[in-house]
C-alpha cells in the first residue's frame, strides 16, 4: 500500500514531542520519526484503529531508522492528520518484527 510521504503534525506535533512531560518514562517522539514509520513499507496497519471511538483513525506500527525504534502512529485517514505517536510496547514491536521476518 502506497502512502503519502508525511502526515500533517501542525496540530499535534508539540504533543508528541513532549510526551515525557506528561508521563514519566514516556519517549518524546519527533514528528519526522513518526513520518519515517508512516512510510515504512513493512508497516502494519489497523484500519480502522481498534481503539477508535469514531472509526475515523488508523493505527500504524512502523520502524523509524533515525529513532532506531518501532513507533505506533495514529492518524486521521481524511486529511492524513497525525493524532498521536508513541514508542511501540514490547508486544507491538515483537509483532512488527515477526511480520518483517515473514515478508
Amino acid at each position: 500500500m502506497e502512502r503519502a510521504a508525511r502526515l500533517d503534525w501542525r496540530y499535534r506535533g508539540q504533543y508528541i514531542r513532549t510526551r515525557s512531560a506528561r508521563r514519566v518514562g514516556d519517549t518524546d517522539i519527533d514528528p519526522a520519526w513518526a513520518d519515517e514509520a508512516f512510510v515504512d513499507e513493512g508497516a502494519l496497519v489497523d484500519s480502522p484503529d481498534p481503539a477508535s471511538r469514531s472509526g475515523q483513525t488508523d493505527r500504524l506500527v512502523g520502524y523509524s531508522p533515525s529513532a532506531r525504534m518501532v513507533i505506533v502512529v495514529i492518524y486521521l485517514r481524511e486529511g492524513l492528520i497525525g493524532v498521536n505517536a508513541l514508542r511501540a510496547n514490547p508486544t507491538q514491536a515483537r509483532r512488527y518484527w515477526e511480520e518483517e521476518d515473514r515478508a
